[in-house]
Protein backbone atom coordinates (compact mmCIF):
# COMPACT_ATOMS: atom_id res chain seq x y z
CA UNK A 1 0.00 0.00 0.00
CA UNK A 2 1.45 3.35 -1.00
CA UNK A 3 2.19 5.94 1.67
CA UNK A 4 -0.36 8.75 1.59
CA UNK A 5 1.27 12.13 1.47
CA UNK A 6 -0.94 15.01 2.56
CA UNK A 7 -0.81 18.71 3.35
CA UNK A 8 -3.18 21.22 4.95
CA UNK A 9 -3.34 24.43 2.94
CA UNK A 10 -5.67 27.18 4.25
CA UNK A 11 -7.43 24.56 6.34
CA UNK A 12 -8.09 22.23 3.40
CA UNK A 13 -6.33 18.99 2.55
CA UNK A 14 -5.11 19.38 -1.01
CA UNK A 15 -4.17 16.30 -3.00
CA UNK A 16 -2.95 15.90 -6.54
CA UNK A 17 -3.00 12.78 -8.68
CA UNK A 18 0.18 11.65 -10.38
CA UNK A 19 0.54 10.07 -13.78
CA UNK A 20 -0.45 6.64 -12.44
CA UNK A 21 -3.19 7.83 -10.11
CA UNK A 22 -1.04 7.98 -6.96
CA UNK A 23 -1.45 10.88 -4.55
CA UNK A 24 1.18 13.37 -3.53
CA UNK A 25 1.35 16.59 -1.56
CA UNK A 26 1.09 20.00 -3.13
CA UNK A 27 2.04 23.38 -1.71
CA UNK A 28 3.94 22.04 1.28
CA UNK A 29 7.44 22.90 2.46
CA UNK A 30 8.86 19.86 4.21
CA UNK A 31 10.61 19.85 7.56
CA UNK A 32 14.20 18.71 7.03
CA UNK A 33 14.30 16.95 10.41
CA UNK A 34 11.16 14.89 9.75
CA UNK A 35 11.15 14.27 6.00
CA UNK A 36 13.43 11.18 6.12
CA UNK A 37 12.20 9.91 9.48
CA UNK A 38 11.54 6.39 8.18
CA UNK A 39 14.93 6.23 6.47
CA UNK A 40 16.73 7.41 9.60
CA UNK A 41 14.98 4.75 11.66
CA UNK A 42 16.10 2.08 9.19
CA UNK A 43 19.69 3.36 9.26
CA UNK A 44 19.80 2.61 12.99
CA UNK A 45 18.75 -1.04 12.70
CA UNK A 46 21.48 -3.58 13.49
CA UNK A 47 22.43 -6.64 11.46
CA UNK A 48 20.85 -9.12 10.80
CA UNK A 49 17.57 -7.20 10.92
CA UNK A 50 18.69 -4.24 8.80
CA UNK A 51 18.50 -3.84 5.04
CA UNK A 52 20.67 -2.06 2.52
CA UNK A 53 19.60 1.53 1.88
CA UNK A 54 20.15 2.87 -1.65
CA UNK A 55 20.99 6.53 -2.18
CA UNK A 56 20.82 7.39 -5.88
CA UNK A 57 22.23 10.65 -7.26
CA UNK A 58 20.91 11.60 -10.70
CA UNK A 59 22.15 14.60 -12.59
CA UNK A 60 25.03 16.21 -14.46
CA UNK A 61 28.77 16.67 -13.92
CA UNK A 62 28.73 17.98 -10.34
CA UNK A 63 27.35 14.84 -8.62
CA UNK A 64 29.40 12.82 -11.14
CA UNK A 65 32.53 14.18 -9.48
CA UNK A 66 33.99 16.27 -12.30
CA UNK A 67 36.41 18.79 -10.88
CA UNK A 68 38.76 20.20 -13.54
CA UNK A 69 37.43 18.55 -16.70
CA UNK A 70 38.28 15.85 -17.68
CA UNK A 71 39.44 14.88 -14.17
CA UNK A 72 36.79 13.08 -12.10
CA UNK A 73 37.49 13.20 -8.36
CA UNK A 74 34.85 10.67 -7.38
CA UNK A 75 35.54 10.25 -3.67
CA UNK A 76 35.64 14.00 -3.05
CA UNK A 77 32.24 14.66 -4.65
CA UNK A 78 29.23 15.31 -2.46
CA UNK A 79 27.53 11.89 -2.88
CA UNK A 80 30.57 10.17 -1.34
CA UNK A 81 31.17 12.88 1.24
CA UNK A 82 27.57 12.33 2.37
CA UNK A 83 28.26 8.60 2.66
CA UNK A 84 31.32 9.29 4.81
CA UNK A 85 29.33 11.63 7.05
CA UNK A 86 26.43 9.20 7.34
CA UNK A 87 28.71 6.38 8.45
CA UNK A 88 30.01 8.56 11.28
CA UNK A 89 26.44 8.82 12.58
CA UNK A 90 24.94 5.46 11.58
CA UNK A 91 27.65 2.88 12.20
CA UNK A 92 25.25 -0.06 11.75
CA UNK A 93 23.90 1.07 8.40
CA UNK A 94 24.50 -0.68 5.09
CA UNK A 95 24.37 2.13 2.53
CA UNK A 96 24.86 2.01 -1.24
CA UNK A 97 25.89 5.26 -2.92
CA UNK A 98 24.83 4.99 -6.55
CA UNK A 99 25.63 7.80 -8.99
CA UNK A 100 23.67 7.76 -12.25
CA UNK A 101 24.77 11.28 -13.17
CA UNK A 102 26.47 11.98 -16.52
CA UNK A 103 28.73 14.96 -17.21
CA UNK A 104 27.22 17.40 -19.68
CA UNK A 105 23.68 16.02 -19.41
CA UNK A 106 20.51 18.04 -18.82
CA UNK A 107 17.20 16.98 -17.26
CA UNK A 108 15.50 16.31 -20.60
CA UNK A 109 18.16 13.70 -21.39
CA UNK A 110 18.13 12.42 -17.82
CA UNK A 111 14.36 11.90 -17.89
CA UNK A 112 14.64 9.71 -21.00
CA UNK A 113 16.78 7.13 -19.20
CA UNK A 114 15.16 7.53 -15.79
CA UNK A 115 13.15 4.31 -15.62
CA UNK A 116 15.84 2.01 -17.00
CA UNK A 117 18.92 3.54 -15.37
CA UNK A 118 17.61 5.04 -12.11
CA UNK A 119 14.54 3.08 -11.00
CA UNK A 120 16.37 -0.19 -11.63
CA UNK A 121 18.56 0.65 -8.62
CA UNK A 122 15.47 0.77 -6.38
CA UNK A 123 16.32 4.06 -4.65
CA UNK A 124 15.27 4.65 -1.06
CA UNK A 125 16.34 8.26 -1.43
CA UNK A 126 16.73 9.95 -4.82
CA UNK A 127 18.68 13.18 -5.38
CA UNK A 128 18.18 15.16 -8.62
CA UNK A 129 20.73 17.81 -9.64
CA UNK A 130 20.43 19.26 -13.15
CA UNK A 131 20.08 23.02 -12.57
CA UNK A 132 23.39 24.14 -14.09
CA UNK A 133 22.90 22.40 -17.44
CA UNK A 134 19.17 23.04 -17.73
CA UNK A 135 19.94 26.56 -18.90
CA UNK A 136 20.55 24.94 -22.29
CA UNK A 137 16.99 23.60 -22.53
CA UNK A 138 15.12 26.42 -20.83
CA UNK A 139 12.64 26.62 -17.98
CA UNK A 140 9.63 25.07 -19.71
CA UNK A 141 11.35 21.91 -20.98
CA UNK A 142 13.24 21.53 -17.72
CA UNK A 143 10.04 21.75 -15.69
CA UNK A 144 8.38 19.02 -17.75
CA UNK A 145 11.40 16.74 -17.39
CA UNK A 146 11.73 17.28 -13.62
CA UNK A 147 8.02 16.68 -13.13
CA UNK A 148 8.20 13.45 -15.11
CA UNK A 149 11.01 12.12 -12.94
CA UNK A 150 9.42 13.32 -9.71
CA UNK A 151 6.03 11.77 -10.44
CA UNK A 152 7.49 8.43 -11.51
CA UNK A 153 9.59 8.34 -8.33
CA UNK A 154 6.64 9.24 -6.10
CA UNK A 155 4.56 6.54 -7.73
CA UNK A 156 7.28 4.14 -6.58
CA UNK A 157 7.28 5.45 -2.99
CA UNK A 158 10.75 6.99 -3.28
CA UNK A 159 11.85 9.86 -1.06
CA UNK A 160 13.10 12.67 -3.29
CA UNK A 161 15.46 15.56 -2.62
CA UNK A 162 15.97 18.16 -5.34
CA UNK A 163 19.14 20.25 -5.53
CA UNK A 164 19.32 23.82 -6.75
CA UNK A 165 22.43 24.62 -8.83
CA UNK A 166 25.91 25.20 -7.49
CA UNK A 167 27.90 28.22 -8.76
CA UNK A 168 29.10 29.24 -12.21
CA UNK A 169 31.62 32.08 -12.58
CA UNK A 170 29.92 33.28 -15.76
CA UNK A 171 26.69 34.20 -13.97
CA UNK A 172 26.02 37.84 -13.19
CA UNK A 173 24.85 37.37 -9.62
CA UNK A 174 24.25 41.10 -9.25
CA UNK A 175 21.28 40.50 -11.53
CA UNK A 176 18.83 39.02 -9.04
CA UNK A 177 16.80 37.52 -11.89
CA UNK A 178 19.74 35.86 -13.62
CA UNK A 179 19.06 32.64 -15.53
CA UNK A 180 20.52 30.39 -12.85
CA UNK A 181 18.31 31.98 -10.20
CA UNK A 182 15.25 31.39 -12.39
CA UNK A 183 16.03 27.68 -12.54
CA UNK A 184 16.74 27.72 -8.80
CA UNK A 185 13.35 29.26 -8.08
CA UNK A 186 11.62 26.73 -10.34
CA UNK A 187 13.28 23.86 -8.47
CA UNK A 188 12.19 25.35 -5.15
CA UNK A 189 8.64 25.61 -6.42
CA UNK A 190 8.66 22.01 -7.63
CA UNK A 191 9.78 20.84 -4.18
CA UNK A 192 6.94 22.81 -2.61
CA UNK A 193 4.39 21.63 -5.16
CA UNK A 194 5.13 17.95 -4.58
CA UNK A 195 5.91 18.16 -0.86
CA UNK A 196 9.43 16.79 -1.29
CA UNK A 197 12.86 17.77 -0.03
CA UNK A 198 15.14 20.43 -1.47
CA UNK A 199 18.82 21.16 -0.85
CA UNK A 200 19.35 24.79 -1.76
CA UNK A 201 22.94 24.86 -3.03
CA UNK A 202 22.33 28.23 -4.70
CA UNK A 203 21.44 29.75 -1.33
CA UNK A 204 24.31 28.01 0.48
CA UNK A 205 26.86 29.70 -1.81
CA UNK A 206 24.98 33.02 -1.86
CA UNK A 207 27.21 34.83 0.68
CA UNK A 208 30.11 34.38 -1.77
CA UNK A 209 28.48 35.79 -4.91
CA UNK A 210 29.69 39.35 -4.30
CA UNK A 211 33.31 38.26 -3.87
CA UNK A 212 34.67 36.14 -6.72
CA UNK A 213 38.01 35.69 -4.93
CA UNK A 214 36.19 34.16 -1.96
CA UNK A 215 34.07 32.01 -4.27
CA UNK A 216 37.17 30.65 -6.02
CA UNK A 217 38.21 28.99 -2.75
CA UNK A 218 35.22 26.68 -3.27
CA UNK A 219 35.65 26.08 -7.01
CA UNK A 220 37.85 23.80 -9.12
CA UNK A 221 36.95 25.56 -12.36
CA UNK A 222 34.28 27.80 -13.91
CA UNK A 223 31.26 25.68 -12.95
CA UNK A 224 32.61 22.77 -10.88
CA UNK A 225 33.07 22.95 -7.11
CA UNK A 226 36.27 21.62 -5.57
CA UNK A 227 36.21 19.42 -2.46
CA UNK A 228 35.54 22.43 -0.23
CA UNK A 229 32.55 23.33 -2.41
CA UNK A 230 31.30 19.76 -2.39
CA UNK A 231 31.60 19.73 1.41
CA UNK A 232 29.31 22.75 1.54
CA UNK A 233 26.68 20.88 -0.50
CA UNK A 234 27.16 17.70 1.54
CA UNK A 235 26.61 19.65 4.76
CA UNK A 236 23.29 20.93 3.41
CA UNK A 237 22.23 17.36 2.59
CA UNK A 238 23.24 16.18 6.05
CA UNK A 239 20.63 18.48 7.61
CA UNK A 240 18.09 15.81 6.61
CA UNK A 241 19.91 13.21 8.74
CA UNK A 242 20.47 15.09 12.01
Amino acid sequence: MKTLRYSIFIGIVILCYGCNGSKYLINKKVNTEDYLYEIKKELQVKWPNNKTINFVYHGHSVPSGYFETPHVNTLSSYPHLVLKNLKEIYSYAAINTIVTAIGGENSVEGAKRFKEEVLNHKPDVLFIDYGLNDRRVGLEKAKIAWEQMIEVALNNDIHIILLTPSPDYRVDYSNLQNELFQHTNQIRELAKKYGIGVVDSYKAFEPLYNDMDALKIYMAQINHPNETGHELIANEIMKYFK
